[in-house]
């Protein structure tokens, strides 16, 4: 089922009893957070009492109506915060669907028959409804209100502040957008993406944007630079373009830290300074249809354009309108999209924030968007989530995650069997992995793949066991490890990039990694002692017992 929008979206919850409406006063600063807080641990181990027995895990989505001093605002919340939920966000009955769906594209044989052309109907039909629709202006529910400083129709000044914008954490840095899909286009290929980016509110005009170092909009953004530095470098007759593209790299830590003003030790061939007020154009969109939300955190290839993501899932071609002030494409019938650029080379001190891992993400530089034009529907719906210590929304988010991309990293690393993120782990800090192994060392073999997959880079830990252990079932994998390993033998070390978010590690975002290799030993691994059996009760007996179970009161 693909749904229209946010709203058609809120219907559905309703109908389906996954949605409450809070109409007591609450606030956005702290209040909303708690309660959302209590909500989403409801019905998992060691909630607080909720006086029934009955609650399923992940409590129901929110829609706050009463917000304190933003009277007419609504705040959705929690609506992709349960299993059946994120199952309903993607129109399917269990999240596993739409992984057989990528499963059965990814392993398509050239039909040998017409009946073979005709099963194949099905499938070539959902690439077709995966491209975007681009509809007119008139057609966009998100441009029913247009505040555009710059035309004369009464738009008026811009200002966030209108909107119920949460501060979520005691000492968080201010208020968060923290549900932005986030639209940037590569200079390069002119490929678009969508990325979820916390963006801090400076003020009314201006944010924060969170995007991390090896995150696709950053490397938009360096992009950016880059041909900025070509163009100085083309100019100026001082440098090679190519030698201007590395410089721009080396000076400013890959867009990290800000250009230098003038030239670099005095030497002035290198005039990085000139990029300053350049601009990379950004849009925001808040309040999309589920899909589209939920595609713009997935890990896919830069070359797959987030928009065919979500047509995918929705089996319905995705509307997008051009934006007003911008070079950019949103979502059509977006509940609010903002506007925007950021200043190549401008960066400004974001955070804390209270993040998923638990505990405050500490300031760090980061590009600052500038606000030009506001659009939004009459009575926009605000769209936020929250995250801190699991479990919370963005469990479920990550779990069909694991659950959808499996087949697509089975096709790269084919002796995978499952894979299992623990949300107590927050997903990038420990992956399990059972495998079929077929020859000595297969195991680290494994983890140095996963290493090498896009956003899988950061996984901090990597455990890997036979194909015997359900890696769903962590009792079972800690056993594994306990009694399989010997620490000096079966653990390794690397050093490679790490997550943003990781407090722990030597450097922002570079530190070690670790992989402990839990699969049975074998002789061509240098393992000469016997190796005993895992304890099982035989089948016959099990059968018997079967039988009496009923009779035996138990």
């Amino acid at each position: 089922m693909a749904y229209d929008d946010l709203r058609d979206w809120i219907k559905t919850l309703e109908t389906q009893g996954e949605l409450r409406r809070i109409r007591e006063e609450v606030s956005p600063e702290l209040e909303i957070t708690e309660i959302t807080d209590r909500v989403s641990k409801m019905g998992s181990r060691g909630a607080r009492s909720s006086g029934s027995n009955d609650i399923a895990a992940g409590g129901p989505a929110l829609l706050f109506e009463n917000v304190k001093g933003h009277p007419g605002h609504k705040v959705l919340i929690n609506q992709f915060g349960s299993g059946k939920r994120m199952a309903l966000a993607l129109g399917v009955d269990r999240i596993e669907e739409i992984a057989d769906r990528i499963s059965g594209l990814m392993h398509l044989k050239a039909p040998e028959g017409l009946f073979d052309k005709l099963k194949m109907l099905p499938q070539l039909g959902a690439l077709t409804s995966a491209f975007p629709k681009t509809v007119s202006a008139r057609e966009a529910r998100c441009k029913e209100v247009i505040l555009n400083p710059k035309d004369n129709s009464g738009g008026g000044g811009l200002d966030l502040n209108v909107f119920p914008i949460l501060k979520c954490w005691p000492h968080d840095g201010g208020r968060f957008i923290t549900l932005p899909c986030v639209h940037t286009r590569d200079p390069r290929s002119g490929k678009r993406n969508i990325g979820m980016y916390r963006m801090q509110v400076y003020d009314g005009q201006t944010t924060g944007m969170h995007w991390q170092r090896q995150k696709v909009a950053a490397e938009h953004y360096r992009e950016a630079m880059r041909g900025a530095a070509r163009g100085d470098a083309a100019e100026s007759g001082s440098m090679s373009e190519r030698t201007a593209r590395v410089a721009i790299m080396a000076e400013s830590a890959g867009g990290a830290v800000g250009i230098p003003s003038g030239p670099i030790g005095g030497l002035p061939q290198v005039t990085l300074g000139k990029q300053k007020g350049s601009r990379f154009e950004v849009a925001v969109a808040i309040g999309t249809d589920p899909a589209t939300t939920f595609s713009a955190i997935v890990p896919a290839p830069p070359e797959v354009e987030e928009f065919m993501i979500a047509g995918f899932l929705r089996g319905k071609p995705v509307e997008i309108v051009k934006c007003e002030t911008v070079d950019l494409e949103v979502p059509a019938h977006a509940e609010i999209v903002l506007e925007g650029y950021v200043e190549l080379g401008e960066l400004r001190s974001e955070g804390p924030f209270g993040d998923h891992t638990g505990f405050y993400t500490l300031t760090d530089e980061y590009p600052v968007f500038h606000l030009t034009c506001i659009t939004h529907r009459r009575a926009p719906i605000y769209a936020a989530t929250i995250v801190g210590k699991p479990p919370m929304e963005d469990a479920w988010m990550g779990k069909a995650v694991e659950r959808i991309f499996l087949p697509a990293m089975k096709m790269t690393i084919p002796e995978i069997v499952d894979i299992h993120l623990p949300v107590e782990a927050v997903f990038h800090n420990l992956m399990l992995v059972s495998i079929r192994k077929s020859y000595p060392g297969q195991a680290r073999k494994v983890m140095n793949a996963i290493w090498s997959l896009g956003q899988a880079m950061f996984t901090k830990c990597i455990i890997v066991v036979d194909e015997d252990c359900d890696v769903q079932d962590v009792r079972e994998v800690v056993l594994r490890v306990a009694n399989n390993i010997d620490p000096e033998r079966d653990i390794q070390f690397t050093l490679g990039p790490v997550d943003s978010l990781d407090h722990a590690s030597r450097l922002p975002n570079y530190g070690s990694k670790m992989g402990i290799d839990a699969t049975r030993k074998w002789k061509a691994e240098g393992f000469e002692r016997p190796w005993p059996a895992m304890i099982e009760m035989d089948a016959a007996t099990k059968a018997r017992v079967d039988a009496m179970w009923e009779r035996l009161g138990l």
